[in-house]
């Protein structure tokens, strides 16, 4: 009967902290492991004009884009089943930072996708 309580207590406090939710690069909380890597960031010596075209190239060739905010930046896509953002940033004169944060249908991190993503948007600036 000692045991019950603390065995109860204790798996109560688990799955509350080992559930959670995490923020996208476009702002939204999405339901998801919290507390793991999920975004690669990268700087390339390019406007970020000449970048964001690159994303949008790299994005379509891999999936389909879904949205696209301007305001923040943010490029949105889904890849496979994997949903993709990517958010672009001037950094300084003419640098810009690339950050690619990969989630897949589950909501688990994919580091591999997002590496692959990022190595395709710096071999298709020109």
């Amino acid at each position: 009967m000692n045991w019950k309580l603390p065995t109860l207590l204790a798996s109560t406090l688990l799955a509350v902290f080992l559930s959670g939710c995490v923020t996208t690069l476009d702002g939204e909380l999405k339901t998801a492991m919290p507390f793991v890597t999920d975004q690669i960031v990268s700087r390339y010596e390019r406007a970020p004009q000449v970048v964001i075209d690159a994303v949008k190239k790299t994005l379509a060739h891999n999936g389909v884009i879904t949205s696209e905010n301007t305001l923040s930046g943010v490029i949105s896509a889904r890849v496979d089943t994997r949903y993709v953002w990517v958010k672009i940033e001037k950094v300084g004169d003419n640098i810009s930072q690339v950050t690619v944060q990969v989630r897949t249908k589950w909501r688990d991190s994919d580091l591999v996708t997002a590496s692959d993503i990022d190595k395709q948007i710096a071999l298709n600036l020109k």
